[in-house]
């Protein structure tokens, strides 16, 4: 018998880990340039954790209650006007919300099809972190061959890919992390050096003097914002550039005219969820058409840290929420 129902984890109101259930809720439908996909694995981010806080509500058109910005998984149906799919074809993809279930719906555009050398959880640790690092650096920051990187919170899924897309590029990544240990796992990835750094920023812009023989870091991948912005301004190299994608450490941070002016330096915020589709759509050609190829020869391949049940949604997000994370935290359908 068809069914109209599936299993998704839910928000039963705000607060911590304990409000989220497993409940039964009506599969989405699709339109006619929409693709259905069956969830197969999804992945955990910050913005689940904000999400269930009711700290950052999913843009409209998408389930409040559900979280989940990312999937993998396989087409079950195509509307009448799609032509780039089939059911049956392993694709994956971003969503403004409601990845941690059965079934999602998403414009034909915004899937990208999995390498055969990716299973499931594989394949659902790549979206966020891959499409926001090429994005953010091949993109947004142009990054070029040769040029330094210095990436906070190394050890995080986008850090881990990150360190990889530059190396890719043959740029030379550096690192930071609150321990010693995600600094020597990162390096096995591709990490050239790294810092922990907890308090003391002063030592921080002593070691990219010394990694970069004074020259000073081109390109800054900043994952945490707060006291790391403001102290890479002053660490990086003339024309640098900073890409500002995370808020973990604070929401606001001091811009000094000093070295922003002297340097002349370019300080760019980025998001994806708040894009328009179009937007979307850009970026994940682009990363089909760039990043994809590196997955399947693996030049590049995902960091997976745990991986949960669906019934299991509640330690998925104690996991995520205890720092201790190195890649990415995958909750499974299967």
């Amino acid at each position: 018998m068809f069914m109209n129902t599936m299993q998704a984890a839910w928000i039963s109101r705000y607060g911590g880990s304990d409000v989220l259930e497993v409940r039964s809720v009506g599969k989405p439908q699709i339109t006619p340039d929409q693709v259905l996909v069956r969830v197969r694995a999804s992945a955990l981010n910050r913005a689940d954790l904000l999400q269930r806080q009711g700290k950052y509500p999913p843009p409209p058109g998408f389930p409040p209650e559900i979280p989940g910005i990312e999937f993998a998984g396989e087409v079950a149906e195509t509307g009448s006007g799609v032509a780039a799919w089939k059911p049956g074809d392993r694709v994956f993809g971003l969503l403004g919300g409601g990845a941690q279930a059965e079934y999602v719906v998403t414009h034909e555009r915004l899937l990208a099809e999995v390498p055969k050398n990716l299973d499931w959880a594989q394949a659902a640790a790549v979206p966020e972190a891959f499409i926001t690092a090429h994005d953010a650096l091949w993109i947004q920051a142009r990054l070029r061959p040769s040029e330094t990187v210095l990436i906070t919170a190394v050890g995080s899924g986008v850090g881990l890919a990150a360190v990889q897309l530059c190396r890719a590029l043959r740029a030379v990544p550096f690192g930071t992390s609150r321990t010693l240990d995600k600094i020597a796992q990162a390096k096995s990835l591709g990490l050239e050096a790294g810092l922990a750094v907890r308090e003391n920023f002063d030592e921080l812009v002593a070691a990219a003097e010394q990694w970069t023989g004074q020259k000073g870091i081109n390109v800054v991948l900043d994952l945490v914002g707060g006291p790391y912005a403001k102290a890479c301004q002053k660490l990086m190299a003339v024309k640098g550039r900073m890409m500002l994608v995370g808020t973990v450490a604070g929401g606001s941070f001091d811009v000094d005219s000093r070295y922003v002016m002297s340097k002349r330096l370019e300080i760019r915020g980025t998001v994806l969820r708040a894009r328009s589709l179009e937007e979307k759509i850009q970026v994940t050609q682009a990363f089909a058409a760039e990043v994809v190829p590196l997955l399947a020869s693996g030049v590049v391949r995902p960091a997976i840290d745990s991986q949960f049940s669906l019934a299991e949604i509640a330690k998925a997000h104690q996991r995520l929420e205890s720092n201790e994370t190195f890649g990415k935290v995958v909750v499974t359908m299967v």
